[in-house]
């Protein structure tokens, strides 16, 4: 049964994914990402510590991201948080872009729009935490594998963000007290 609720959150995929397409990092230096991504070791869960402002978003709390390899290019995602009291959830593919040693995929929430998510920063010894952005460096995603971070290292992953082009002023800090 489809609701009026279920509507609007197609709607605001379809937007948001106007956007990521349409976006244009003509403004800015090429945005740099990590060397290598080993997949088998992104796959999983992973807690949203942190965020740039995303309509879809509002109001969200409790919010993760988990990975599952489909094939070598692709990667079923799954979205949840917590809003309203109820569950909201995204399922969608992340597919690998080519040539960027697994570090450029593109998100697919609603066929047939794609939006960019490149992982610009990753703990690359343990995968413990993880910073996904844009090239046009309107969005912007933290994840830990846990539901809070070392504060030391997410002052330093703020400074790093900040060097990168992104408004860390605008960051929002997500609420992960969920049990």
């Amino acid at each position: 049964m489809i609701n009026v609720r279920n509507i609007i959150r197609i709607a605001f995929v379809l937007f948001a994914s106007i956007l990521f397409h349409s976006c244009s990092s003509q403004n800015y230096a090429p945005l740099q990402v990590v060397k290598n991504v080993d997949v088998n070791r992104y796959i999983g869960k992973w807690y949203e510590i942190a965020h740039l402002p995303f309509k879809q978003q509002e109001g969200c709390s409790c919010t993760t991201a988990e990975y599952e390899i489909i094939d070598s290019l692709t990667l079923r995602v799954k979205n949840k948080c917590l809003n309203d009291g109820e569950i909201d959830e995204a399922n969608g593919k992340a597919f690998v872009v080519q040539g960027s040693n697994n570090a450029k995929l593109r998100v697919q929430f609603f066929w047939p729009f794609r939006g960019d998510y490149w992982i610009i920063f990753l703990d690359e010894i343990n995968y413990n935490w993880a910073v996904v952005g844009t090239p046009s460096r309107k969005y912007l995603w933290i994840l830990s594998r846990q539901p809070k971070m070392n504060e030391n290292i997410l002052k330093e992953l703020t400074v790093k963000i900040d060097k990168a082009g992104f408004d860390t002023n605008k960051l929002i800090f997500t609420e992960q007290n969920c049990n």
